[in-house]
């Protein structure tokens, strides 16, 4: 294959597929565990807040690696790094059918985080080369690799109910072996060359990555996260004072850390990137209330088959594939803001449509809340990610990108602390109204902020 320089690509098209194949196998697990939660629970004798273990650990392990990936990128080459992530994931399809036990099972989340995690950081520091080549605009470039990613959200739903229905669960482990090795494959022959850059030993760039402090962030999720979801029934109060020390010792190391885990002086410094980082974990946390609860509450409640709950919930994300072109032009006209505002106000107006599911649980109900959900939700994940590649420094775009990625983590731990607490008795019609009146408010905060700052307008790219 002949050598190119980095960043160029004679075919940019194909580049971009190969990436977003890649990409969106985070969110197609996330669709695909979705509906398998209640599959998993049963057969692996759990109850609902020790199943939300097995989302929870995926997102913790993609929040920890999120910020070193994009920094790994940066530094070693995001193709290199690409290809790596691809082949792991191909690795957790073969070995992870296995697991059966909860530990197992995690051990195996573990690692297919780790090589999604390579996915968004990598593709993202191939754009800007890929956007000089080919004078395509890097923030819709990003902007598509976000819609693919969510879009795929939507496609796992589907994929996930028909193997869980007949297959068995374990089956949301193999079928990433076909999309990872497509997208390795592929990005072999298509994405770009990476440039020459300083050796660096692999064991100094771990050294900088700050492990004392993903150690302590680790400790103080782990700790606050097991505390919520225990709270219902058996409170472990001496966790609450173990959250508090670790998140201390956290925010210490962080100001005082060459190369901290999370630049908290940077994102000081930044607030147009912080509040994109804030707005974007309260839109997921809606959205990962939403799809984590209700195929669990259709699946017990309702008394769907699982196959049939995929389909139902698919509205949540398949709008994001038919409308980010549409998004993409209203930011054009009106500009960011204007998109953030109307995608506020559809998503808040969605969560206490939701609640209408505590009345009835028919087809059409199910399938007109879980659209209102999705319109807004592709708005503003369209535009949010926009506003990252407006906000970030061009210099440290794949280590912004993963603190992009980190939020919508951290969100996805947030959201499984509401779906556990709230149907930690049982997930009935009380239960999900719990989840709904969390998801409504998280919502109206959104509103709030967004309309109480303007975001800057888009740079032309």
């Amino acid at each position: 294959m002949a050598a190119r320089a980095e960043g160029t690509s004679s075919r940019p098209n194909r580049t971009i597929a190969a990436l977003c194949t890649g990409t969106a196998i985070s969110g197609m697990n996330s669709g695909m565990i979705a509906v398998a939660l209640s599959t998993m629970r049963g057969e692996l004798k759990l109850n609902p807040a020790s199943i939300m273990w097995v989302i929870t650990i995926y997102y913790l392990a993609s929040a920890i690696l999120q910020p070193l990936m994009g920094r790994l990128a940066d530094r070693y080459g995001p193709r290199k790094l690409f290809l790596f992530g691809m082949g792991v994931i191909v690795a957790v399809g073969i070995v992870g059918p296995f697991a059966s036990t909860l530990l197992t099972v995690c051990i195996a989340r573990v690692f297919l985080a780790m090589g999604t995690a390579t996915a968004f950081p990598s593709a993202a520091a191939m754009l800007r080369g890929i956007a000089a080549s080919s004078g395509k605009s890097a923030p819709k470039m990003i902007g598509r690799i976000q819609m693919i990613d969510t879009g795929a959200s939507a496609i796992g739903p589907v994929i996930g109910g028909l193997l869980v229905t007949h297959m068995g669960w374990q089956s949301v482990f193999w079928v990433n072996i076909p999309f990872a090795a497509l997208a390795l494959i592929s990005s072999l022959f298509f994405a770009p060359e990476d440039g020459v850059r300083a050796k660096v030993p692999l064991r100094s760039t771990i050294v900088e990555s700050d492990v004392p402090g993903v150690a302590a962030f680790a400790v103080a999720v782990v700790a606050l996260l097991t505390f919520l979801l225990e709270l219902p029934t058996a409170p472990i109060w001496w966790l609450l004072p173990l959250t508090l020390v670790a998140g201390a010792v956290f925010v210490w190391r962080e100001s005082r850390c060459v190369k901290p885990f999370i630049d908290l002086q940077l994102l000081g410094a930044n607030t147009e990137l912080l509040m994109v980082y804030l707005r974007f974990a309260l839109i997921n946390i809606v959205f990962y209330g939403a799809l984590f609860g209700v195929p669990q509450f259709l699946d017990d409640h309702g008394g769907y088959r699982t196959d049939v709950v995929g389909i139902l919930v698919v509205p949540l994300a398949a709008f994001t594939l038919l409308l980010t072109p549409y998004t993409e032009r209203l930011i054009e006209r009106t500009g960011l803001r204007h998109a953030l505002v109307v995608g506020g106000v559809g998503l808040f107006a969605s969560t206490v449509l939701s609640m209408l599911l505590v009345v009835s649980t028919a087809p059409y109900v199910v399938l007109v809340v879980t659209a209102a959900m999705g319109i807004p939700y592709c708005i503003l994940t369209i535009s949010l990610t926009q506003s990252l590649y407006v906000a970030a420094n061009p210099d440290e775009v794949g280590e912004a990108a993963g603190l992009f990625q980190l939020s919508r983590c951290i969100a996805g731990i947030c959201s499984t602390a509401v779906v556990g607490i709230a149907f930690a008795s049982g997930s009935g019609a009380t239960a999900w109204l719990y989840v709904a009146g969390a998801i409504t408010i998280l919502a109206f905060g959104y509103l709030l902020l967004v309309l109480g700052r303007q975001p800057r307008q888009l740079r032309p790219a």
